[in-house]
């Protein structure tokens, strides 16, 4: 039986698959990021720590796994649909 066009054009080929992971490598590197520099300088104005840099004072290097990194909410009003960031200011893991 004969592979139809339309079966074979949705699987990803090659290039649209590296162009996927980096795509995804980019989006862990926001999420990693944090929300902004702005968020991050507020926080430190406040005198306090981001939520990655107090995990980081509480664990051993390596030994934090995160969960759902790449989250985000769904809520809706207020605004709330403009701002999506990664993690919604939380980070779960053990």
């Amino acid at each position: 039986m004969a592979m139809t066009t339309a079966a074979a054009s949705t699987e990803p080929g090659p290039g649209d698959l590296h162009g996927r992971v980096a795509e995804l490598h980019g989006v862990r590197a926001a999420a990693l990021a944090g929300p902004g520099e702005k968020a991050t300088l507020a926080q430190h104005a406040k005198g306090k720590l981001t939520a990655r840099e107090r995990i980081g004072l509480l664990v051993d290097p390596g030994t934090f796994r995160e969960v759902e990194q790449l989250r985000r909410h769904r809520a809706t009003g207020f605004g709330l649909e403009q701002k999506k960031p990664h993690t919604d200011g939380v980070i779960t893991g053990w």
